[in-house]
């Protein structure tokens, strides 16, 4: 972990930790190596007590005894979330304190996340955790206080997790109409020799939220790449992976297609991905690095990232030919952000179905080994709309059902082809394959 990204994490801890505990109760939050292990940890709290003056090994004993629940809690979501930290600490003083400042140290403790949860405590945490994090702090403040109602009148105290989850993720959607937003039940793993157990999805995750590989046994969400009769360019994308992982499949599915005369990008069935991924993707069809792409704006650190087109990547750019981009109700996500961010640019037609409406990065954040809370934590803002597709989704420029709109582009990007100047044997093949499409997609008065 580099230093800018522990400092994100610090500011990202420091305002977590301070929704665990009563207002003014903790000064701040640090995050430091304790040793020479660049993969150790130690949290360091600094509480608050109401009389400086006091005896400060008497006053962190007090403090400790009024918030004994709430540092378990703390340690054991650390065990779970951050196996780094094996540290956890608390103490009275603040920067410049003296040395031998009395503290309480609390060991990574692997029995604290064996133990299942009461129903109470998950509700309890998943509230505090909206509150530290989600994108819309008016949304989780109103549902947190809506659910807290519930909770205290019972209504959550006979349920099992998996019935536990469902509630508490169609209560939330009821209040935040967030898609990322949910509570999921989560199948335990055996742990074996030397390593803790792991959850894994249980049967009622959704379906759109399941892990799909961005690795190479997936080929990193590139499904197919093919030229196509009339020299169109085809790439069916399941999944926009990291380019620091996917950089050379994304530069290899991009040179198969540099010569054709359009190109077709096949997002109906893509759930998502890396922000860091769509910027790639897009680079290529921008010749330098002028393009304003997309800003994503975090809650928990308050820090803005701003995404650009780059100024180089390995191959060759895809300029001056149109693109196409295939759209279903199942597009989601990292899907939508290229097709929103493409579209907006007036760099591509999305033709299809309306996408799903999740424009909104999220975190999954484990409460127990088999509890987790999934958290919208920050929000894109396009620099040409000034917003996002959240809750709308991306609606197409052609509005057609997902089944043709393969047809439909394709026939639009034939009608390209035969209106430009291409060999003689291109411009036969184009004129076949139009001439195959059904009647709708041949008919030349479809929108292009």
């Amino acid at each position: 972990m580099d230093q800018a990204e522990r400092q994100r994490m610090e500011r990202m801890i420091d305002r977590e930790v301070k929704q665990r505990f009563t207002a003014g109760a903790v000064n701040r939050v640090a995050l430091r190596q304790p040793g020479d292990d660049p993969d150790e940890l130690l949290v360091r709290v600094f509480v608050a007590v109401a009389d400086p003056a006091q005896d400060p090994e008497r006053a962190l004993q007090e403090w400790a005894e009024a918030h004994g629940t709430g540092m378990k809690r703390l340690r054991r979501e650390l065990s779970l979330r951050l196996p780094e930290a094996s540290l956890l600490e608390f103490t009275v003083h603040d920067a410049g304190g003296p040395q031998d400042a009395p503290r309480i140290t609390m060991p990574d403790d692997p029995a604290l996340t064996s133990a299942p949860l009461p129903a109470r405590e998950i509700v309890e945490t998943t509230l505090a955790l909206l509150r530290a994090s989600y994108v819309f702090p008016d949304r989780a403040e109103q549902a947190a206080t809506a659910i807290e109602a519930r909770l205290a009148a019972g209504e959550y105290d006979d349920l099992g997790e998996a019935a536990l989850a469902e509630r508490l993720t169609a209560q939330l959607d009821e209040i935040c109409s967030d898609k990322h937003l949910r509570v999921r039940a989560m199948t335990p793993r055996p742990a074996g020799p030397g390593r803790r157990g792991r959850a894994e999805p249980g049967p009622s995750r959704p379906r759109r939220e399941r892990v799909r590989s961005s690795g190479h046994p997936g080929n990193y969400g590139i499904r197919r790449v093919e030229r196509l009769d009339g020299n169109v360019g085809y790439i069916d994308l399941h999944g926009v992976a990291p380019p620091d992982e996917a950089g050379p499949a994304i530069t290899a599915a991009m040179e198969l297609v540099k010569g054709t005369y359009a190109l077709i990008i096949d997002l109906r069935h893509n759930h998502g991905g890396s922000p860091h991924g769509v910027a790639y993707w897009c680079s290529y069809l921008f010749p330098d690095a002028d393009t304003h792409l997309g800003d994503i704006y975090r809650a928990d650190t308050g820090e803005t990232t701003q995404f650009w087109s780059l100024a180089y990547v390995p191959g060759t750019r895809y300029l001056d030919q149109p693109v196409y981009l295939l759209t279903s109700h199942e597009t989601f996500s990292g899907g939508e952000d290229l097709c929103y961010t493409l579209q907006a640019q007036g760099r591509a037609q999305v033709i299809g179905e309306t996408t799903g409406g999740g424009a909104h990065p999220t975190r999954t954040i484990p409460i127990s080994r088999t509890v987790a809370v999934s958290v919208p934590f920050a929000r894109s803002v396009n620099p040409v709309t000034g917003t996002n597709w959240q809750g709308t989704g991306v609606l197409p420029d052609t509005a057609v059902p997902a089944a043709e709109a393969y047809d439909v582009a394709y026939g639009q990007a034939l009608r390209h082809v035969l209106s430009i100047s291409v060999p003689p044997p291109v411009a036969d093949e184009a004129r076949a394959a139009l001439a195959g499409l059904p009647a709708p997609a041949r008919d030349a008065t479809a929108q292009d």
